[in-house]
């Protein structure tokens, strides 16, 4: 492990996982290898709950960015003292924002999207537990404190207090404070790597976001409806 990245989700972190990895740093985790193999759920829940499991879950990996790493950025770095840690941030208005389109408004809104999950959490125990595992970190770490009922204000004032917390945490020297609107270049300096010919990627990370929630819930729903019909016929 060479970079554990410390800022919560809805801060850029799928644009710097392709960014991690075009410098090199390849794989990254992230959470799309979760939702890519949800296995790796309970993996994190043994996490959540006390015991070291970094070697099982990130023992091929160069980077980590997003949660649920960065949930764990204390215990990565301590377990990873060698790796630099790279925090990255933005305004907490839009971070609130952002979060209510897509983890809060899946978790907690009434929204759609949250309604396809709810669904597939009835047929696919594999997500049901996934979703579990994130209501009980997110609450956890006090970003949510109340679930539906938390205000903008609460978020917003809480999303400060983590990055101001991962800088009181981790030694300057060891730490990179930045956003993906700063580019390659302080970037690659912290790391101590040539700057790439190539733009910064920059992915809508909402986007991708929705459509891994609502395409999963629409085909694990309808391999479910193929296999209850296959049931009746039959019986």
């Amino acid at each position: 492990m060479r970079l554990i990245g410390a800022g919560l989700p809805r801060t850029g972190t799928l644009s710097q996982k392709v960014a991690f990895e075009m410098l090199g740093l390849q794989p990254c985790y992230h959470m799309v290898n979760v939702l890519a193999d949800l296995d790796e759920a309970p993996v994190w829940r043994r996490a959540l709950e006390g015991e070291v499991v970094w070697p099982e879950l990130l023992g091929d990996f160069q980077a980590t960015v997003d949660w649920p790493g960065s949930f764990f950025y204390k215990e990565l770095a301590e377990f990873y003292p060698d790796a630099k840690v790279v925090l990255s941030v933005r305004d907490s208005e839009g971070w609130e924002r952002s979060m209510r389109e897509t983890i809060w408004g899946v978790l907690f809104g009434e929204m759609l999207i949250r309604d396809l999950s709810r669904a597939r959490c009835r047929i696919d125990t594999k997500w049901r537990g996934y979703i579990e595992l994130m209501e009980q970190m997110w609450l956890q770490s006090g970003l949510i404190p109340d679930g539906a009922s938390t205000d903008s204000e609460t978020m917003r004032t809480a999303m400060e207090r983590f990055n101001a917390e991962v800088q009181a945490t981790i030694p300057a020297d060891r730490l990179l404070v930045w956003s993906v609107s700063d580019g390659w270049e302080p970037l690659c300096e912290f790391l101590d790597l040539p700057v790439p010919e190539t733009p910064f990627p920059h992915l809508n990370d909402s986007k991708v976001f929705a459509e891994r929630i609502i395409d999963g819930a629409l085909l694990a729903l309808g391999e479910w409806r193929t296999r209850e019909a296959e049931a009746v016929a039959a019986s």
